[in-house]
This record gives structure tokens, sequence and C-alpha cells, in this order.
């Protein structure tokens, strides 16, 4: 046994685990979350070598660097399957329209949202743009997120699209936190082609994505399928453009109106369907239905790629726009796994805290405390194809997990929604500390 590559946490309170590996989980299976007490963890070489109550094989055990938690909670890193976190600047003077009553549709048709951002970003340096979005992943590393997806989508024109992937694969290589890119060219249509959806879907379809996938930028390609953006028939062209260069699909679905979203994502088997406020019974019926006709135990398949495709509820979206949140108990209820993420843009959810977006899963869509953690950790990871290394405390997953204040329960952590609990955190099983990014 290599002492030199092992870390040793004892003295945890509570301690999250996970023995079955099992790599997403669906309807009743949410409840279930394993919790030792007086408990020890030990890693190895960045992973989990193993784990248990604080007894007399505790006292037995060595490593290179032990590490006392003093009675803190130890728990796996949250997984944030949804975010826009490399963006130019801020709009808080949206922020003030929407108090005074403007809607996310007024705001956009005024020029402001989505081509608010794109218009910041192209007058931005790559350089600047890096250190901002670099100032945003230290905000939620502390915060206890350990995976992440990050889209484009504030480019809308080729040149500014590969800015924003160039700057996320700068991140993806500068920083432990794992990070998957995501080319979102169809967020809006550009101001270029304005009056012309058509032409600037083509333009996607033959010019970006080509190019995206020439220079390997993306892991995966989102549309947002919703009224007044991409129609069913533009995003499904789109999808299958994008799977010819190995990029699955991620959908923005159902947001602002019962917009085909879910549909079209079933069928070009997107790995997910995020937002789902507008979300219908026939939407449950539909992810119901894939469910039911794949395999048991397809959805612990060790290869998460696989799994079909994942509902996405961003609960941080409807507390900051005031609109409905996602039926989440009710696809819980019918049986679906429910994934949960931050969101985290620059108009409509200025956060990436995913603690805040677990306690909101708690509050306004009635999930109990272990199905919101489970949502925001392991089905998250599944969202992103990763649960198979990431999102549960498991032998040989990668060791990210973060060291909490004392505490009396699980159920503390939504409870206590603004209390940063989190006092220290570790990637692929070394303590983070932030590093100067100029």
């Amino acid at each position: 046994m290599n002492l030199m590559n092992q870390l040793l946490v004892k003295n945890i309170g509570l301690l999250v685990v996970d023995n079955h590996g099992r790599q997403c989980l669906s309807g009743a299976e949410m409840k279930e979350l394993e919790v030792l007490k007086n408990a020890w963890l030990l890693v190895e070489d960045g992973k989990v070598k193993d784990f248990g109550n604080q007894t007399a094989q505790c006292s037995t055990l060595s490593a290179q660097l032990e590490i006392d938690a003093n009675g803190g909670a130890v728990l796996p890193s949250f997984c944030d399957s949804h975010t826009h976190l490399v963006y130019a600047d801020s709009r808080e003077g949206e922020f003030v329209d929407k108090i005074r009553g403007l809607s996310y549709a007024e705001i956009a048709r005024r020029g402001g949202g989505i081509l608010n951002s794109a218009d910041r970003l192209h007058e931005l340096s790559e350089d600047e743009l890096y250190r901002q979005a670099m100032r945003r992943i230290d905000e939620i590393i502390r915060k206890g997120t350990g995976a992440v997806e990050i889209k484009s989508g504030y480019g809308l024109n080729i040149d500014d699209e590969l800015k924003m992937l160039r700057v996320i694969r700068r991140i993806r290589e500068t920083t432990t936190l794992k990070v998957m890119a995501t080319f979102l060219g169809a967020h809006a249509v550009g101001r270029a082609f304005a009056g012309r959806q058509g032409d600037y879907v083509d333009h996607v379809i033959n010019d970006m994505i080509p190019e995206v996938g020439r220079q390997g930028l993306a892991d995966f390609i989102d549309v947002f399928c919703d009224e007044g953006f991409f129609t069913p028939e533009e995003t499904a062209r789109m999808l299958e453009a994008g799977l010819k260069w190995g990029m699955r699909g991620k959908i923005h679905g159902q947001e602002l109106a019962d917009s085909g979203g879910v549909d079209v994502a079933v069928r070009y088997g997107a790995l997910s369907v995020d937002h789902l406020e507008s979300m219908t019974d026939r939407d449950i019926h539909l992810l119901k239905s894939q469910t039911s006709a794949r395999p048991k135990d397809a959805c612990y398949q060790r290869d998460a790629r696989n799994l079909n495709t994942i509902p996405t509820a961003l609960p941080g979206t409807s507390f900051f726009l005031n609109m409905p949140f996602a039926p989440g108990r009710k696809m819980i209820d019918a049986g679906l796994p429910l994934a949960t993420a931050s969101d985290y843009n620059p108009g409509s959810t200025p956060s990436g805290d995913m603690k805040f977006v677990v306690s909101l899963a708690c509050i306004k869509m009635r999930l109990l405390p272990e199905e919101a953690i489970n949502a925001a950790t392991l089905n998250t990871a599944a969202a992103m194809g990763l649960s198979g290394d990431y999102g549960s405390l498991a032998r040989g997953k990668v060791a990210n997990f973060y060291i909490t204040e004392p505490i009396p329960s699980i159920d503390y952590i939504p409870y206590a929604y603004t209390q940063p609990i989190i006092r220290r955190v570790f990637l692929q099983g070394k303590e983070y500390a932030r590093a100067p990014h100029k």
C-alpha cells in the first residue's frame, strides 16, 4: 500500500456513501441515501479507496496525510449539469426591469437578454473572459461543486462561439474541477440574422457545428427549443447535425411554454432535457415510456452516457424570475429520475450555489432532503454522462467531497438554506486552494 498517495479523513460525524455503485436513481430509489455515523474515509491516488464506521479498524489505518473532520459531515461534491458561467459582465439593469414588471420575453424584444450578453461578449478579450469566468469557477468550487457543464451561447456567430468554447477548454485545462463543454449556438438568433431564423439554423448546421467538431471543443450540443426561440423541427435538424460530430443533445425545453421540447429530446436521444417549468403530464408520460422500454437495470450501467433522457429542473431560475417550478414531486412519484442544476447565468439565474438549489428543491418542489441531494449529485452527474466516476462517494470513484461544520443531520443542509456550512473542499483527493489566474 502506497501511503505517499493516501489521504485519511477521520472523526467524520456523518458520511454519505454509496455501497452500490449505481449510476442514476429513479422514483422511490431517490429516497435512498446511505449515511454512516462516526466514520472515516480513505482516499488513494485521488479516488475513494474505502470507508467505514469509526471502529477499531480505523486506529490501524495510516496515510501520508491525515485530516480530522472535527465531527463535521462529509458529502460528495455537487455536480452542476447546466450552467452558462462563461459570460461578459452582469445584467443587473434587467433585474430592475423585472422588478418594474417587464417579462423575460419583453426584455428580450427590447434587445436585452441573450442578445445583450452576446453584444458584451463580442467586445471582451478572450483573456478577460477567462479571468471573469475563473472567479465564478472559484466561487462554485468553494460552495461545494466538483463537476460542472458549461455552455457557449453568448457568441451567436462562429468566431465568438469558438472564443467561448476555447475559454471553456482553458478552464478545463487549468482547474481540478471536472468540466464538460456544450455548444449552444442555437441559444437565440444572432443579430446578423435578424428576421432570418431559417438562415441562422442553416448557418449553425453547415458552418458552426462542423468547425466545433473539427476542433473538438464540445462534448454536447444544446438548443433552446421553446416559444419564441427554436421550433422542434429546427431543433431536430441541429441535434442530428451535432450527433454526426459526436455531440449528444442536451435540450432547453418547456421553460416558457408547452413547446415540444421533451418530445424532440426523447426522439433524438438527448442526454437531458432541462428547465421544464411548463412541463405537462404528457411530457412525464413520454419520459416514463422511454424508461419502461429499457432494461430494468439500465439506470445502473457503468457507462452513464448510454442513459436515456434525464429530466433536469432548474429551480434557481424559477426563484429568480418568479416563474412556476418544474413539477419535481410529480416526476419522482411517476418513477422518473430527476436531476437539478443551477443554470448559472447573468440574466435569469446569477448564482451557482448548488446548496441553495437543494433547498429550493425541498421548499418549492416538495422533494425530501435525500431526494434533493441525490438530484444534485448522482443524478446530475448522470445528466453529464459522468456518474461512473462522479456524483457519489463509492469505492473507485473520484474523491470529490466537502467537509461541513458539525451538523445534527443531513436534513440540516436544505433547512439552513443560507448558512455557509461548507468548511473544506477536496477535488481529486486534494484540498482546494485558489490559484491566481491572470
